[in-house]
């Protein structure tokens, strides 16, 4: 469902406000912190009391040092954003955090204050990814991606980046909503997440961050957040509680693309969707104003079988309640995927399959 009462935006590296979550530690319920972070082997501070690495606080301090903070190597360069080290020490981010900076040069800084000059090895804008490569990296352990199918309203989860520059802030929460419909960017140019939703304290800054869970796996990327507008001076408002995480699942699908190829297209329909219909469902363009051609020939939708006016109503088992939300289920899946299509055309009910068209056809 929309978000008619907030704004969402994407956490972007320019010059935004907002406020700065803290360090929260705590005791992590046994059953789900028995083995936390215990893939990670990152030493802890001299100077820091070391905890426990089934607690919120030990957790964070393994992870932390994966973590790393992204800004412009440039003099006049102000921005920032986020990122998290994996396997073979590539770098992932957020496309519009590695898109603000690129133009003058990218620089990383790890949590104990060295740089690494970084170039993009590939950026997925419709996905809001991107993958750094790093010039001088340090020895840390790469974070692993978790499964964010299993996760679940409830859940704890730790939020670690670097809003407003603020490097090495961790805040956490729980797992407020999944599979939320959000919409973020400019027009013609928007990303759609089917997303984790948090209450994690997660700020303009944050953007490409982790969303860990209690056993410091990389569940979420953290994207956007909802806002109750702008303040006096234009400038975007801080954290409401209301944070969007790209899945893992669907994270690691695009950056392994990404990395293997530069690219990572995403899956299409093949129609266009009219944006402005207002009752349930997703209804495939009436408006001839393009030419009468809201369905592609010889695309997916035309191949299997459907046409202008025709209403989704089901995307794969999942009951569609506008064509925002529909965008991101399909945005969720791979290219080639074999999905399950139930429309209505003049008041009847119909079943289809339909198999996912690429971005880049």
């Amino acid at each position: 469902m929309p978000l008619r009462a907030a704004l969402v935006a994407v956490l972007a590296a320019g010059l935004l406000s907002g406020g700065v979550g803290g360090v929260v530690g705590g005791l992590i319920a046994e059953d789900r912190a028995r083995g936390a972070a215990s893939n990670l082997t990152n030493d802890v501070p001299s100077d820091t009391p070391s905890r426990p690495p089934d607690t919120i606080a030990g957790v964070a301090q393994r992870v932390s040092p994966s973590v790393v903070s992204i800004r412009g190597s440039g003099p006049q360069s102000t921005g920032n954003g986020s990122g998290f080290v994996i396997q073979d020490n590539y770098v992932v981010t957020n496309h519009h955090v590695s898109a603000a900076l690129e133009g003058d040069g990218i620089e990383v800084v790890y949590s104990d204050g060295h740089t690494s000059p970084a170039t993009v090895v590939g950026a997925a804008p419709g996905s809001d990814l991107a993958v750094l490569e790093l010039k001088d990296p340090l020895d840390v352990d790469p974070l692993e991606f978790g499964d964010s199918d299993d996760a679940t309203v409830g859940d704890t989860v730790i939020a670690i980046g670097a809003p407003l520059g603020l490097d090495g802030t961790v805040t956490t929460g729980i797992i407020s909503a999944v599979d939320r419909p959000v919409t973020v960017g400019e027009s013609g140019a928007e990303t759609y997440l089917n997303a984790l939703q948090t209450d994690a304290a997660i700020n303009p800054g944050n953007s490409g961050g982790p969303l860990v869970d209690a056993q410091g796996r990389v569940i979420g990327v953290n994207s956007a957040i909802a806002t109750m507008g702008t303040g006096m001076n234009g400038e975007q408002s801080g954290s409401i509680g209301l944070g969007f995480a790209i899945p893992a699942k669907q994270a690691q699908r695009v950056v392994d693309q990404l990395i293997r190829t530069g690219e990572a297209p995403y899956a299409v329909i093949g129609a266009v969707l009219d944006m402005r219909y207002q009752e349930n469902g997703a209804l495939i363009s009436t408006d001839k104003a393009a030419g009468g051609r809201a369905v592609v020939d010889n695309g997916p939708a035309d191949r299997a079988g459907l046409r202008s006016g025709d209403v989704i109503m089901e995307f794969d088992g999942v009951e569609v309640r506008d064509a925002n939300q529909l965008v991101s289920l399909i945005r969720d899946r791979s290219p080639g995927d074999e999905v399950e299509i139930t429309y209505q055309r003049d008041g009847e009910e119909h079943t289809t399959q339909m198999t996912l068209g690429s971005s880049n056809e």
